[in-house]
């Protein structure tokens, strides 16, 4: 299989890619009208990227590329509805950088606390003022609402606990049971947590139900003071909202994501809502940025390429239709030889049927074998009949209906 990699990436992770069989090439600075001709020119069956965008013009350039991987959990900068239409299949590593985002989302914590940044620069600065900087609150029995409780969120919570804070959260799967077993207190709404929290951290995935989640009417229900952490994506908070909620609540504010901002290239950037007068702390969109999560996010993506390899499955498959149109399933329990499969697929042609999903396993020994086949419309009986006495091959056949859930 040919590879492409168009970001940094692990070299155990290129190493063991090569050791079973993978063709590497691996150019950490691709992007744009780059990695279009790069996918071109390597006709690549297998592309990973990390922050680098991957447009539909780019999916074009090989008619090979059958798997795009996120090395990371996020892979809002792929279109993934483009690629769905060619039938390239998405996969993510997700969990792996949730240690390294929670350490950022507390180290902001911190930081806001403790006004970490005036201190060094005004001691760089040679001003000593331990009377201003001696005003911090302290994290000991305040509460932190979390907004987004998968493995990133629940990193986070787990060292709130360990800070001696209450945790509050909302999920759309958070039920009452799992909030009971994370020692979290469950709310009803982002408002909810809004309401309920001095520290309101953010850890949603970006998708169109959570676009624009973080708005006006979530942070004004903030007491005045409160601090707001984004290290999740930067279009699940309204940030002209969080900007007008600086200036009226007096937020704190640590962010590592923001609107439009650059890849990985070193350039000039200066957000609006860094501008905002107040405590407002920023990194350059480094939450997964450590050695240990990089390692880790590399292992995961060998192994999505390795499982592709061995059995043409696609783990964390991020396109997958979730639902299909299939209503029944034919099972053809057959010999194993050529020409039994045909003779069945067009036989179901023939009837204008469509099979949505297909799969064929050997018994042991290879002499037989059996075919579960998902159809989006049943066979009749007199049908089902002619396949299995049209073939000296056909074992046996059945057919049953599926249930819809």
């Amino acid at each position: 299989m040919k590879v492409l990699i168009a970001d940094k990436f692990d070299e155990k992770g290129i190493e063991d890619l090569k050791s079973f069989g993978c063709q590497v090439t691996c150019e950490a600075k691709l992007s744009g009208d780059s990695l279009r001709d790069a996918i071109a020119k390597t006709k690549c069956e297998g592309l990973i990227v990390r922050s680098t965008k991957v447009t539909e013009e780019m999916l074009d350039g090989s008619r090979a590329l059958a798997l795009i991987i996120r090395a990371g959990a996020g892979y809002d900068n792929i279109d993934v509805a483009a690629a769905s239409k060619r039938s390239i299949m998405v996969a993510n590593c997700p969990g792996k950088n949730a240690v390294a985002v929670a350490e950022l989302a507390f180290s902001l914590i911190l930081a806001l606390d403790r006004r970490l940044v005036e201190n060094v620069n005004d001691l760089r600065n040679g001003k000593w003022n331990k009377k201003e900087y001696s005003q911090a609150r302290g994290l000991k029995g305040r509460t932190i609402g979390i907004l987004g409780l998968g493995q990133i969120g629940q990193s986070v919570a787990r060292r709130a606990h360990a800070f001696g804070m209450d945790v509050v959260a909302w999920s759309r799967s958070l039920s009452s049971e799992k909030a009971e077993n994370l020692q979290v207190l469950r709310c009803t709404s982002p408002a909810d947590v809004a309401s309920s929290c001095d520290i309101l951290s953010i850890h949603l995935p970006s998708a169109p139900e959570t676009k624009g989640l973080v708005n006006s009417e979530v942070l004004n229900r903030l007491a005045p003071g409160s601090y707001v952490i984004n290290t999740a994506r930067q279009d699940v908070v309204d940030y002209d909202a969080l900007c007008n909620a600086v200036k009226t609540l007096d937020l704190r504010v640590g962010l590592d994501v923001y609107p439009k901002e650059p890849g990985a290239t070193a350039e000039d950037f200066l957000p609006a809502i860094i501008k905002a007068k107040g405590v407002i702390y920023g990194t350059h969109h480094i939450g997964a940025s450590t050695a240990q999560a990089q390692m880790a996010i590399a292992d995961a993506a060998v192994e999505v390429v390795r499982v592709f390899c061995e059995t043409g499955r696609v783990q964390n498959c991020v396109n997958l239709r979730r639902r299909g149109d299939a209503s029944c399933t034919l099972r053809v329990r057959h010999i194993n030889k050529p020409g039994v499969l045909a003779f069945v697929l067009n036989a179901v042609r023939t009837d204008g049927i469509n099979v949505e999903e297909m799969e064929n396993v050997i018994c042991d020994g290879g002499a037989s074998a059996c075919a579960q086949i998902k159809l989006d419309q049943s066979l009749t009986k007199a049908k089902l009949s002619k396949i299995e006495k049209g073939h000296d091959g056909i074992i046996g056949l059945t057919q049953s209906q599926l249930t819809k859930s």
